[in-house]
């Protein structure tokens, strides 16, 4: 059987932080930038299927995309927010 001492995490190899953390906040951005990438591009689809404007959903689509991208590589949150808010502007003003 395995002792059940106690464990030392201060003093184990391997126990490294920093890079967890690291690691689990480019999940976090990940996974926000991801969120508000979809919900944009679904946005762009609905004003075209559902309001018949085709073009400014192409337009939705490729610069959410193209934000999404800056917004992965840099590690800004606020333009892919911004831009959500003016993909669903964009929904009520062809709507």
């Amino acid at each position: 059987m395995a002792e059940h001492g106690t464990v030392e995490y201060a003093t184990a190899t391997g126990n490294d932080l920093p890079a967890h953390e690291a690691t689990y906040e480019n999940f976090v951005h990940l996974a926000f930038v991801g969120t508000f990438l979809v919900i944009n591009i679904l946005l762009g689809l609905t004003i075209g299927a559902v309001a018949d404007h085709w073009f400014i959903a192409a337009c939705v689509i490729v610069v959410s995309i193209l934000i999404g991208l800056h917004g992965l590589a840099t590690g800004a949150r606020a333009p892919i927010v911004v831009m959500t808010v003016l993909s669903v502007l964009a929904l009520g003003l062809t709507a």
